[in-house]
């Protein structure tokens, strides 16, 4: 062969070596869960390449058998032209460099795009190599299994979303990033974090008398919602809705509150998670629930209080502002 056709061909050897090192170390990089998950989102790439990434043990040994086979191919090549020390040496530094540590620095940088364009060359890598591939993948399936999904914990879960929040390509802006970090945090706070204590809440006995002069204390404290426990707090009869008074006339006749209609509402525990109290808000059907502790009411939280931990924000309605400009007059 002449030096031109040696240069040449050494050149093909070596391009084939490093297309099979760069696929190698970015097939294996991409993880299956993320490959998955990207594919039922309507990503082509994801779609081509997800089914070389399952059988992932026939694919790498394909890869690796051509692989070898360059390699080799590239030694004998040179081989016929330089002497056996010379040759080594020259085909280890093109393989290393130029079949190893570029492509691989190459590929892994943009591994599902390259995975994606090359996915036919893989096909072909399969196809060729086949009988000794398959039997291969057969024993390694055997002695390892099925490539297992990957959970991260809810920490890990939570890194993951801080790193959207400091990245301005990210498609999540500063709220959302907030509310999911908020929601994840839910199971590591109880209800005693954010109930509001007994003797900062407004609630009514069985036997208090509702006429119209408390009905115009209700509506100057703005409460929509008011418990009704029992003196010694160890009763819970319900709940008073302030929209259900509305067409009552308190001027006529007073009512006790045992006379009104009381809307069900059920206990929670003060160490009971958020993620679980915000579970009994929906089978509860109420917007506020009494809190326990050691058979007594100690406070009550409502929905509002649960999704004010979610966004990280305080939430003021109408009547928040009102009390707040009555205090500061």
């Amino acid at each position: 062969m002449s030096p031109m056709s040696i240069a040449l061909l050494t050149a093909l050897l070596v391009l084939a070596s490093g297309v099979c090192s760069g696929l190698n170390i970015a097939l294996m990089s991409l993880k299956l869960d993320d490959l998955k998950r990207k594919a039922k989102l309507g990503d082509r790439r994801a779609k081509r390449v997800l089914p070389l990434r399952e059988s992932n043990h026939l694919t790498l040994a394909s890869i690796l058998l051509v692989n070898v086979a360059v390699i080799s191919a590239t030694s004998l090549v040179l081989g016929d032209e330089f002497n056996g020390w010379l040759a080594g040496i020259l085909s280890t530094l093109l393989i290393v460099i130029f079949g190893e540590v570029v492509p691989q620095a190459l590929f892994i940088s943009h591994a599902l795009t390259y995975c994606a364009l090359l996915a036919p060359v893989l096909h072909v890598m399969i196809i060729v190599t086949f009988p000794i591939s398959k039997t291969l993948q057969f024993i390694l399936d055997a002695i390892l299994g099925k490539e297992t999904p990957t959970l991260q914990s809810r920490h890990e879960l939570g890194l993951l979303i801080g790193e959207h929040a400091d990245n301005v390509e990210s498609e999540l802006d500063e709220n959302e990033v907030g509310i999911i970090r908020g929601a994840l945090k839910l199971s590591e706070k109880h209800v005693r974090d954010i109930m509001t204590p007994i003797n900062k809440v407004y609630w009514l006995a069985p036997d208090d008398v509702i006429d119209a002069a408390k009905i115009d204390e209700i509506k100057l404290r703005g409460f929509s919602r008011i418990p009704v426990f029992n003196k010694e707090r160890t009763s819970i009869y319900g709940v008073v809705l302030m929209k259900d008074l509305v067409d009552i006339n308190f001027d006529q006749r007073s009512y006790l509150v045992g006379e009104l209609r009381l809307h069900h509402t059920r206990a929670v525990g003060s160490m009971t998670a958020l993620d679980t109290l915000f579970q009994k808000f929906i089978t509860a059907r109420s917007h506020l629930m009494p809190v326990e502790r050691d058979d007594k009411i100690v406070g009550v939280v409502t929905i509002e209080d649960t999704i004010e931990e979610i966004i990280g924000h305080e939430i003021e309605d109408e009547a928040d502002r009102a009390r707040h400009r009555t205090i500061s007059h």
